[in-house]
């Protein structure tokens, strides 16, 4: 069983990769939580995976709260993994991922990372990548994903990421900084370019967006994933005034609209 979590695509795609070769089940995390779905069997065998994007050197807060909130039954040593994709680097993002498993009752034997496109942009000095850049990390993605799924299949131990420089103060100080006051949807608006498409609506991975009078308004439930912003065919959902020059990404190669808002 594959848990996954994704905003923009690039999650997605990796989990989509390592269902398919694993032959599991995939579950959207807020999916499972819109549903009421509080407890997952699972099979004596089976492989449980959670595959989720790095916000600011950590698990997404809406993964950790999935973990918190979730019973997987019937776990007796399963193999336990996690894969995260990340735009650089993942901080300490094994160590918070591993201890909220803990928490549960479960150890996870095997964590890593693969780099993908940026998509980030709400920051000064954040921005996608340039599309020579984009198209070389999704590209080494393939091959990245295909070795992590040789390890998952040989159920191989050990953690493979990309803690980058200064783990420790990203994930021990910046992030619980980005945690308290950089998920607010609050800034959230739409131009006077703004179509009235519902894309934005769609996309939203936990619902947080809903159409009312042919625009979008946003709720208090935001997860920062930004999917709403990298969406919008017109470039109209901005952020303040941050996001004004910035540019927009979706993964290519999957379909995501959405989960949580279309079903």
């Amino acid at each position: 069983m594959i848990f996954y979590f994704s905003g923009t695509g690039n999650s997605k795609w990796i989990a989509e990769q390592i269902a398919k070769a694993q032959n599991e089940v995939l579950v959207f995390m807020p999916n499972a939580i819109r549903d009421g779905i509080e407890e997952f069997v699972l099979a004596d065998d089976e492989k449980v995976g959670f595959v989720f994007p790095v916000y600011s050197w950590g698990p997404p807060l809406s993964v950790l709260q999935f973990l918190d909130w979730v019973t997987l039954s019937n776990y007796h040593s399963q193999y336990v993994f996690f894969v995260c994709s990340c735009g650089d680097d993942t901080g300490l993002t094994e160590e918070l991922f591993r201890r909220a498993l803990s928490r549960k009752g479960m150890e996870c034997n095997a964590g890593f990372s693969v780099a993908m496109p940026n998509n980030y942009v709400l920051l000064p000095g954040f921005d996608v990548d340039k599309k020579e850049l984009e198209k070389k990390k999704l590209d080494e993605a393939v091959g990245r994903v295909e070795e992590i799924n040789d390890s998952i299949t040989g159920k191989k131990i050990g953690f493979h990421c990309n803690e980058g420089s200064f783990p420790w103060f990203k994930t021990k100080v910046l992030n619980p900084l980005f945690n308290r006051f950089m998920t607010s949807a609050k800034p959230f608006y739409a131009t006077d370019d703004c179509i009235g498409c519902k894309r934005c609506e769609r996309i939203c991975p936990v619902g947080n967006v809903v159409m009312i009078g042919w625009r979008p308004v946003w709720g208090m439930d935001c997860t920062s994933c930004l999917a709403c912003y990298h969406v919008c065919p017109k470039h109209a959902v901005q952020y303040g005034r941050r996001t004004k020059r910035k540019g927009q990404y979706l993964n290519p190669n999957v379909s995501i609209s959405h989960e949580a808002a279309a079903q």
